[in-house]
């Protein structure tokens, strides 16, 4: 390296920003440094941004995941100050403020000057993980893929089946959780089952297919007020949703899922098909933030950060979305997107010359929220208004298309939804040989495994 002339002094490094995750805080925050004079590396573990109150509509084939998941760096493209990293972060070192993060076995350091922390969360399975592989979530793309795949697969497989009880099984499907997603959800399967499907096969009636939702809580939609909860329970049971509230799952196999009543009975529904959208888990980067600081985590492994978003005692590190506990923000993507934008207005603000001490608390705005129960049919709470319905689907399309990434991603989600709700045909129900005959696979060699273990024990018996 050839020495530096004398009277020259090395150009002064650009403000340093290091955002985790892709998702709405992630995005947004960077969007929001557009201008600012900052390099901005952000680094997520997938490729894409989910917009993840979609899911549902990929997992029962109104929409592709391409869809409402369009590439991170194709969206950031044409903002020359970023640089987005494929990678799974594994720590943070606030001393060293560096971020750790891992790709095909290798280890990179990234350091920052100012971290934004928007890594998400994960299903909760409430300290029962092994539930997960017989009830998916629907956090990711390949959640709603799985599903996908296991939904169709239940209806082909019952249209080969012989036996009267192993058709009832696989004509079964059971949701956990009756808050927005696991509605939603309940209310697409029997769409797709009533009307989509309809006629389709030549063995079986599809529109005999049994939805079952299920809540712990005595309530549906708690979060909405018990009027439009109500509305909601009402629409389902119209369209032969069978909403069972009250209702505490205690154990989930390949077959089924027991469930506690309130009287402490426990009972069996056969099922082969379930999905699981009760509760979420804060990346456990909050676990990692927690142990370095004066920051403690909630029930859910949220961080408790300060009304500046920031962490305890690092004023350089801010944690937006679902892993930050907020009082009065509630874990929905609003809450991301606007605590991403405050942040990113600090980082300018204080780039400018502002003092760190004089920053103004984190407003929430709430700007109210909603969901889908059915074709033309929603439930909506904007301030004081409460409204169902028509009119609250309509709102529901107008938001969640204003919010999809992209003039592409909102002209192909429009069509897909005019064909499928003029029609009601869906045009994403492929599914792979793969998931078809590996989950059929797997089903037959465990009857033969129960059947094996029966014969023994009344050979032993005998």
């Amino acid at each position: 390296m050839s020495p530096q002339p004398e009277g020259t002094a090395e150009a002064p490094r650009r403000h340093r920003v290091v955002i985790i995750g892709s998702g709405f805080g992630g995005l947004n925050a960077a969007k929001k440094l557009k201008h600012a004079d900052v390099d901005v590396k952000l680094i997520a573990r997938t490729t894409h941004h989910l917009f993840q109150p979609l899911l549902y509509q990929v997992a029962t084939g109104i929409l592709s995941e391409g869809e409402i998941a369009p590439a991170t760096r194709v969206v950031l493209r044409r903002q020359r100050n970023v640089e987005v990293l494929l990678g799974n972060v594994t720590h943070i070192d606030l001393a060293n403020r560096t971020v750790v993060s891992e790709l095909l076995d290798h280890t990179y350091d990234t350091p920052y000057d100012t971290l934004i922390v928007a890594a998400g969360a994960g299903q909760s399975y409430f300290g029962n993980d092994q539930f997960a592989e017989f009830a998916p979530g629907m956090k990711s793309i390949d959640d709603a893929l799985e599903l996908r795949g296991r939904i169709l697969s239940a209806f082909e497989a019952a249209e080969r089946s012989n036996d009267p009880e192993r058709r009832q099984r696989l004509l079964t499907f059971t949701v956990v959780g009756a808050g927005p997603t696991g509605v939603e959800m309940a209310g697409q399967i029997a769409e797709l089952a009533d009307h989509t499907l309809k006629g389709a096969f030549r063995r079986i009636d599809t529109t005999r297919a049994r939805v079952i939702l299920l809540d712990a809580a005595p309530a549906v939609l708690p979060s909405m007020g018990e009027k439009l909860g109500q509305r909601a329970a009402a629409r389902l049971a119209k369209m032969g949703v069978e909403v069972q509230l009250n209702a505490m799952v205690t154990g989930v196999d390949r077959t089924g899922i027991t469930v506690k009543d309130p009287d402490g009975t426990e009972r069996r529904i056969e099922s082969a098909c379930k999905v699981w959208s009760a509760g979420v888990q804060a990346s456990r980067l909050g676990r990692d933030l927690a142990e370095q600081s004066a920051a403690e985590l909630d029930r859910s492994g949220r961080l408790k950060v300060l009304p500046d978003l920031s962490v305890p005692g690092h004023p350089n590190v801010f944690v937006v979305g679902d892993m930050a506990a907020v009082e009065g923000v509630p874990g929905v993507a609003q809450g991301a997107i606007q605590g991403a934008k405050y942040v990113a207005n600090i980082v300018k603000a204080e780039l400018a010359g502002a003092d760190p001490a004089e920053r103004e608390p984190f407003q929430y705005f709430d700007k109210g929220s909603m969901a889908t129960v059915s074709r033309f049919s929603a439930v909506a709470k904007i301030g004081p208004l409460e409204f169902s319905g028509f009119i609250a689907w309509l709102a529901w399309l107008v938001l969640h298309l204003v919010y999809l990434v992209g003039f592409k991603t909102k002209v192909s989600t429009l069509l897909s939804w005019t064909v499928t709700f003029v029609s009601t045909h869906r045009g994403q129900l492929a599914i792979t040989e793969q998931q078809a005959f590996a989950r059929t696979r797997l089903e037959q060699l465990a009857e033969l495994a129960a059947e094996a273990r029966d014969a023994a024990a009344t050979r032993a018996a005998s």
